[in-house]
């Protein structure tokens, strides 16, 4: 991989992940739960029930989540995330490890003088 194919590929991912919600949504559906579109209202108040709508539009469409419709009355609607959208709990846990980082002191730390924290020169 080339540091442009790289480039391109972190921006993609990024424009797929964008949206100051889409990771909350993706932190209270991880671990194989189920949520109707109420439970995640009530999960993140601060969102508006339109904002909450546009997301889960958007990660439906590109593939995170599943969209589950009961025809019923009243009608109920779940939403959980696809094979593909749990893949993502490693790589979003390594971010928050990363970001903890921030707290700590790495001035202290030592690393081989031919290594730097990202295993690149």
């Amino acid at each position: 991989m080339t540091p442009y194919s790289a480039a391109t590929g972190v921006e993609n991912v990024l424009k797929i992940l964008e949206g100051r919600w889409k990771l909350i949504i993706l932190f209270h559906l991880f671990g194989g739960k189920t949520l109707r579109f109420s439970d995640l209202e009530r999960a993140i108040p601060a969102i508006s029930q339109k904002m909450l709508i546009q997301q889960l539009r958007q990660m439906e469409a590109d593939g995170i989540i599943r969209r589950i419709v009961h025809h019923q009355v009243p009608p109920k609607v779940e939403y959980c995330l696809t094979d593909w959208g749990q893949a993502l709990c490693p790589a979003l846990d390594a971010l928050l490890k990363w970001a903890a980082l921030k707290d700590r002191d790495l001035s202290g730390m030592e690393f081989p003088a031919d290594e730097t924290i990202g295993g690149t020169v």
